[in-house]
């Protein structure tokens, strides 16, 4: 199945179910043989930093942290808001596996075909 999907996901302990959810979603389409972008923006972008998921385990699902290793295992991307996370003063050093921090272009580069993406 070819084709792009992106879960653009602004949240992180803020709200732990939507986060969770984002990731379970994006699985899932990588999984599917989609080439599957997550964009961490708002809140979202402090699961860029390790240790930033690490207390995240909604009932019902994987912990958070399994299921943004095993995305970056599968070769999903992460792409994180540069601006948001400068302006939350995280460590650009200590990203977790498959992030890249990015401008909005990358993702307008990345959408620009007609990907879905939905947001959480």
């Amino acid at each position: 199945m070819p084709g792009k999907f992106c879960v653009n996901l602004t949240h992180s302990k803020d709200d732990t179910d939507r986060a969770t959810v984002g990731f379970v979603l994006a699985n899932a389409a990588q999984a599917s043989g989609k080439e599957t972008l997550v964009f961490l923006s708002i809140e979202g972008v402090r699961l860029a930093n390790k240790g930033g998921a690490e207390s995240i385990h909604e009932d019902g699902f994987p912990p958070l942290r399994e299921l943004m290793d095993n995305f970056a295992k599968a070769g999903g991307m992460i792409y994180v808001c540069s601006p948001c996370f400068k302006k939350r003063k995280l460590d650009e050093n200590n990203l977790v596996a498959g992030a890249s921090i990015v401008g909005g272009a990358k993702l307008v580069e990345f959408l620009s075909d007609g990907s879905p993406c939905v947001s959480f």
